[in-house]
């Protein structure tokens, strides 16, 4: 028998070798296998970077100028006439590169661009809504109590009602007066301009009040807003103050009283849109939800050209209240639209709708380190980690969601990846931890293909959201690919 004399250093090389050959085994199996989710600054080059940062302050001056619906809706369609867009009208001659819109009541706009093929092949449509959570004005607002003048208000949407107190708040909306003129009205966002708030009280005074539930902190019919102290003139009579405010009112607009009763008014927060952190990464202010998609949405069709597919894009009103009303998505001006547009090219509106595709471009919530028993961190949208796919939302048992289809799931990845977009997934908290819903269900309705992708949001529904300048890009990004698709 022979023996064989093996080197030590030899055989610990041997084994090393064949130690680190397993791990790299395992690192580029991991690497073919498993879902990667990273920061969004890693995966792209300066120049997308400098591309994130131009397009985060166009943005910004859009959402300045656009606290309410009815301001969105203007900019929009000043923005679309700007780039050749014209109103549309039942029978119209439409041609490839055609580019109409439709204004609804001031609230809402549907634009589309005709693309080359024929329209039975469907529309690429981008959903978003305009309207957010804010402070309405009652009809009959206005009183005095122990000389100060205040605003009755009724607030509009999901909002913690104690976020609103102690904050300057600007009075935006419109006046139709008797004689059927109407009035725009813009107070608090000039540097000159008064502001006005919701009072609260003082911590001294409040130990009753903090044994409230949350939720009743501050109550409904306590959102009161403070607009003026001072009286008329030196007479005896009763109200001076009321009398005061309503002296400036008819000053300035020419209103009455009773001019409240056709008015809408709302109250939003005064301070302007800012960049946030010391790298200016974020992007803080009020109504990221959901113009934060909606703006992106709309520069999408405004940068195209002639599309394979007519490219569509509605800005919508009412989804914070349900989208009930005729202004809101559950009402039929959408499938009127794509009927009409259909008729145009005589086809069927119904062909056209159940060959089509959709976003519903809306927020979700993003993971917030300092409240994370809320969310189910495996399946959380992240900041800055991309445009957010939500292939459901709703509540309770995923009621009140469409919930897109793994078809369609995966049309919606190809489409992303080739665009080179950096994109995520997201569900909008834990299982049986609240929840939410979009305008996706409605589309879906019509029997076209819908899913949610949008921005994911820090501190959604409070009058300062919080989004990622990376994000809003990419939003705008997988809005442009998708509509060239």
């Amino acid at each position: 028998m022979g023996f064989i004399f093996w080197n030590t250093e030899y055989v610990q090389e041997l084994e090393a070798f064949q130690m680190e050959s397993k791990e790299t085994q395992a690192k580029q199996k991991k690497e073919q296998l498993f879902m990667k989710s990273k920061h969004g600054a890693t995966r792209i080059s300066a120049e997308t970077q400098k591309q994130s940062d131009a397009f985060a302050a166009d943005y910004m001056a859009f959402l300045n100028a656009s606290k309410t619906e009815r301001e969105a809706a203007k900019n929009a369609a000043a923005l679309l006439e700007g780039k050749g867009f014209v109103p549309f009208t039942p029978d119209m001659q439409l041609k490839a590169g055609d580019k109409i819109y439709v204004n609804n009541r001031g609230k809402a706009i549907i634009a589309a661009v005709i693309g080359t093929a024929p329209i039975t092949e469907g529309v690429r449509l981008c959903a978003a809504h305009i309207d957010s959570p804010r402070l309405d004005m009652k009809q009959n607002p206005l009183y005095e109590d122990h000389e100060l003048a205040m605003f009755k208000t009724h607030y509009y949407g999901g909002i913690k009602k104690y976020q609103w107190t102690t904050i300057p708040l600007s009075l935006h909306g419109v006046v139709v007066k008797a004689d059927g003129t109407s009035v725009e009205v813009n107070i608090g966002e000039d540097a000159g301009d008064p502001v006005f708030c919701v009072t609260d009280l003082l911590p001294h005074l409040a130990p009753q009040q903090m044994k409230r539930p949350a939720t009743e902190i501050v109550r409904g019919e306590e959102l009161n807003l403070l607009v003026g102290s001072m009286p008329f003139n030196k007479d005896e009579e009763s109200e001076q103050v009321k009398l005061n405010i309503l002296n400036i009112l008819h000053e300035k607009y020419g209103m009455t009283e009773t001019d409240f009763l056709s008015a809408e008014l709302e109250a939003v927060p005064a301070f302007p849109v800012r960049e946030l952190g010391f790298d200016r990464s974020m992007i803080g202010g009020y109504g990221h939800d959901d113009r934060v998609c909606a703006y992106p949405a709309l520069r999408a069709l405004l940068d195209c050209e002639t599309p394979v597919h007519t490219a569509v894009t509605i800005l919508t009103d009412k989804e914070e209240t349900g989208s009930d009303g005729n202004t809101g998505l559950c009402s039929s001006y959408l499938p009127y639209f794509l009927e009409d547009l259909a008729d145009c090219f005589g086809a069927k509106g119904r062909h056209v709708m159940h060959a089509s595709q959709c976003l519903s471009a809306d927020v979700n919530a993003a993971f917030d380190p300092t409240f994370p028993d809320v969310m189910e961190q495996k399946n959380c949208a992240y900041l800055n980690h991309g445009v957010c796919v939500t292939k459901f939302t709703g509540a309770r048992g995923k009621s009140g969601t469409s919930d897109a289809s793994a078809e369609f799931v995966g049309t919606i990845r190809r489409v992303l990846d080739e665009g080179d977009v950096v994109w995520q997934t997201g569900e909008l908290g834990k299982v049986d931890a609240g929840g939410g819903g979009t305008v996706a269900a409605y589309i879906a309705n019509l029997d076209i293909d819908t899913i949610d992708v949008g921005v994911p949001v820090l501190s959604m529904h409070a009058p300062f959201e919080v989004v990622s300048k990376l994000d809003v890009y990419m939003t705008y990004r997988a809005f442009c690919t998708f509509i060239a698709s």
